[in-house]
C-alpha cells in the first residue's frame, strides 16, 4: 500500500457521503494508467454508520482515543472479577459509547445528516466493538471504516480487516480534523452532549480507580491465603510425624506389657521353685538331722 493510496483514501473518507462517489471517480481519472487506479476504484462507499464513526474520529480524535485506552484498561482491569462487578463495568462501558454517540449523532446533524435509531444502534455497536476488541480499535482509530462493527462480547471475533477500506491500513490513525466539513445546512453542537461524555469518563475512571483497588486488596489476600496453606501443610505434616511417633510409641507399649506379662510369669515360677527347693533342702536336712542322732 503506497502513501499517496493511503493519503486518497483518507481525503475521499472525509468527504460528505454525497461526495464520495464523484469524488473518487474523479481520481480514477486522475490515476488513469497508474498503480493506484485500480485500487481507488476499488474503494468503496462506506455505510452511513461507518461515515459517521468515522467522522466522530476526524472530530473528536482525543474524546475517541481516550474511549479506546479506556476500553483496554477495562479489559485488563476486568480479570478476575465477580459478576457483579462485571455487571457494573459493561454499565460504565455502555454509558461511555452512548454518550459518544450522542456526539456523533450532533455532529452528522451539523453536516447535514440526520441519523436514525437504527443508524445511531450500529454507531454504538462499533464503539463498543473498538472497546472489546483490539483489532476493531485499530479499524475505527483508522478513520477508514466502510462497513459497521459488531463484537459478540469480550474476546468476541470482529472481522475488522473486512470492515476497512484498506486492510493493510489496520493500524494507521487518522489525523484529526479541527473544523467540520463544508456544508450548506449546520446545527450547533449541543453541549449536554460533550457533559454526559466527560460525566461518563469521570465515573469510568473512579470505577477503573476502583477495580484497581479492589484487585489489590484481593491480591494481599490471596498471598495471605498461599501462606496460611502453606502454614498449614507444614503444620499437618508435623501432625502426622507426631501420630507416627505415638504409633510407635504404643506398638513399643505393647510389646513392653507382654515382655512384662512374661517376665512376671517366669518371676512367679522361679519362685515357686525357689520354695521348692527351700522345702526339700529343710526336709533333707531333718533327715540328715535324725539319722545322727540314731548312730
Amino acid at each position: 500500500m503506497s502513501e499517496e493510496l493511503l493519503a486518497i483514501a483518507e481525503e475521499l473518507y472525509g468527504l460528505p457521503p454525497g461526495e464520495f462517489t464523484a469524488a473518487r471517480d474523479s481520481r480514477v481519472r486522475a490515476l488513469k494508467g497508474t498503480p493506484e487506479a485500480a485500487a481507488v476504484k476499488a474503494l468503496r462507499k462506506p455505510a452511513t454508520a461507518a461515515w459517521v464513526v468515522d467522522l466522530l474520529v476526524r472530530r473528536e480524535h482525543d474524546q475517541v482515543t481516550q474511549m479506546i485506552a479506556v476500553g483496554e484498561a477495562l479489559r485488563q482491569a476486568q480479570e478476575g472479577m465477580d459478576a457483579a462487578a462485571l455487571r457494573e463495568l459493561t454499565r460504565q462501558r455502555r454509558q461511555l459509547t452512548a454518550a459518544l454517540t450522542g456526539r456523533a449523532r450532533a455532529l452528522a446533524r451539523s453536516v447535514g445528516l440526520k441519523v436514525t435509531e437504527q443508524v445511531a444502534e450500529q454507531v454504538e455497536e462499533t464503539l463498543t466493538a473498538a472497546m472489546i476488541d483490539p483489532t476493531a480499535a485499530d479499524a475505527v482509530r483508522s478513520g477508514l471504516l466502510v462497513a459497521p462493527l459488531r463484537a459478540t462480547g469480550v474476546g468476541g471475533d470482529v472481522d475488522a480487516a473486512a470492515a476497512v477500506a484498506l486492510p493493510e491500513a489496520l493500524g494507521f490513525a487518522v489525523s484529526p480534523v479541527a473544523e467540520p466539513p463544508v456544508s450548506l445546512h449546520v446545527v450547533p453542537d449541543p453541549e449536554p452532549d460533550l457533559r454526559a461524555l466527560e460525566e461518563a469518563q469521570k465515573e469510568l475512571a473512579a470505577a477503573t480507580s476502583a477495580l484497581e483497588s479492589a484487585q489489590a486488596e484481593r491480591d494481599s489476600a490471596a498471598a495471605e491465603v498461599e501462606r496460611l496453606n502453606a502454614r498449614a501443610l507444614q503444620v499437618q505434616a508435623e501432625l502426622d510425624e507426631l501420630r507416627r511417633h505415638i504409633t510407635e510409641l504404643e506398638e513399643t507399649a505393647q510389646q513392653v506389657d507382654d515382655e512384662l506379662e512374661e517376665a512376671e510369669q517366669d518371676h512367679a515360677e522361679a519362685e515357686s521353685a525357689l520354695a521348692e527347693a527351700v522345702k526339700r533342702r529343710d526336709e533333707a536336712g531333718a533327715a540328715e538331722s535324725r539319722l545322727r542322732e540314731n548312730s
